[in-house]
């Protein structure tokens, strides 16, 4: 595990837990390394996230309801 320092206790579906047991052993990999990945990318992804609204942040708000309006007088619903 190397890097790895905390140690959690985690629980998956059994099925989930067979097809990582899996992947860690087709990868050679612990399945603690395939987890911390996961959770690794899917923290950069809720960043990535964070920031595109950071960037949005000026824009018009619209209600749905004028949404709707604003498609149907210009013909796309």
């Amino acid at each position: 595990m190397g890097y790895l320092s905390k140690r959690s206790t985690v629980y998956f579906d059994p099925d989930i837990h067979q097809a990582l047991k899996i992947k860690a052993a087709s990868s050679d990999s612990s399945l603690s390394e395939i987890v911390d990945e996961a959770v690794r990318l899917l923290m950069l992804e809720d960043q990535e996230d964070l920031a595109a609204i950071a960037d949005r942040v000026a824009e018009p708000v619209i209600t749905y309801d004028a949404l709707l309006k604003d498609l149907k007088r210009h013909g796309k619903i």
